[in-house]
């Protein structure tokens, strides 16, 4: 349990009022018990806040929280994130080594690990301390899995896949398959080598069903700190950089690379060898073609995906077609009675 007190300092917030208000969930204004945190980002929502069951709010300083113990914080969202963490116990995954896994005789699980129901562990697949793996999920041949992850149930990691410390993957992942890669002669297709691995750095988040391809000749990467929404697609040889967060049916072609802090919207679609710099900014459902580069802090929009001021531009006028097109018609009419 945590007071105001324990949790402001925790998350570097300044605390006003009770600090021995005792803090056991997280709830919004509406829902809130008197042991509920809450937090408000702007002025205009204070009201909502005062009227709560809630003792303790997380605010900016300029909302005025009469009545309450505040927590000041200058990222008002970010330290609620933070204090969440502390307050909420996570449901284990798995517990133990379940009697049903089947674990490979030389792979190597540590003894505070947690193996789920009908999980498999394949030979010289290391599980690292405290991580756990849920029901019915396959650990390939050779697969190295860090420390504290979290693998829910029914997620398959291919042989030698390679998970850093603290990644949470979520159910129906699959993380290691065959890229889609072929070349084309004597009337046929013929599957190209998929030899490389995929290699997933600490503190990143899988959403379920998302697919990680392995690399052809290279290794696919996802960097630290990356966040990958649902049904999220990353082909072969692509290399995410460090704290890019994607949203959901996302798709990337073999060979693209993102930088740090990239932000792509959901059902964005990327054309092979696509190179996205630090920063940029992908609308929803925009088509970046292939070999485009997107240049640091530049957001997009649109298929083909451009310039945000220049999209909203073309969108204005698209807008206005049928309109301009009565007009044009009205005219020839008008021309053609003369």
């Amino acid at each position: 349990m945590q007071t105001a007190k324990s949790l402001g300092e925790a998350v570097g917030a300044r605390l006003e009022g009770d600090g021995a208000v005792e803090l056991r969930g997280v709830a919004a204004p509406e829902r809130a018990g008197p042991h509920d945190l809450i937090y408000v980002e702007k002025v205009k929502h204070s009201d909502r806040a005062v009227a709560s069951a809630a003792l303790c709010v997380i605010a900016a300083d300029d909302v005025a929280l009469p009545g309450k113990t505040v927590l000041r914080s200058a990222l008002p969202k970010v330290a609620f994130a933070k204090a969440a963490a502390l307050i909420l116990e996570r449901t284990p995954i798995a517990i133990g080594i379940h009697p049903t896994a089947v674990v490979a005789p030389q792979a190597r699980v540590n003894a505070s690990a947690g193996i789920g129901p009908f999980a498999v562990i394949g030979e010289d697949a290391h599980v690292g301390e405290g991580t756990e793996i849920g029901a019915h999920s396959v650990i390939g041949a050779g697969c190295w899995i860090g420390e504290h992850c979290r693998v829910h149930p029914r997620v398959t990691l291919y042989a030698g896949v390679r998970i850093g410390d603290r990644v949470e993957i979520h159910s129906g992942a699959v993380i290691g398959a065959d890229g889609f890669g072929y070349a084309q002669g004597e009337g046929r297709y013929w599957k190209f080598p998929q030899a490389g691995i995929v290699q997933i750095a600490d503190d990143v988040e899988i959403g379920a069903n998302t697919t990680i391809d392995r690399g052809s000749l290279d290794d696919t990467r996802i960097a630290e700190g990356v966040k990958l929404d649902n049904l999220v697609h990353i082909a072969h040889n692509c290399q995410i950089g460090a704290h890019t967060v994607m949203a959901a049916q996302v798709g990337l072609s073999g060979s693209c690379e993102f930088g740090k802090h990239v932000v792509v919207g959901g059902q964005a679609g990327f054309g092979e060898q696509c190179y996205l710099e630090d920063g940029a900014v992908i609308g929803g459902q925009s088509g970046v073609l292939g070999g485009k580069t997107i240049r640091s802090g530049q957001t997009v929009w649109g298929t083909p995906a451009r310039a945000l001021e220049k999209f909203k531009e073309q969108f204005a006028w698209q807008a206005r077609l049928p309109e301009l097109a009565a007009r044009i018609k009205e005219l020839e009419t008008k021309r053609e009675g003369k």
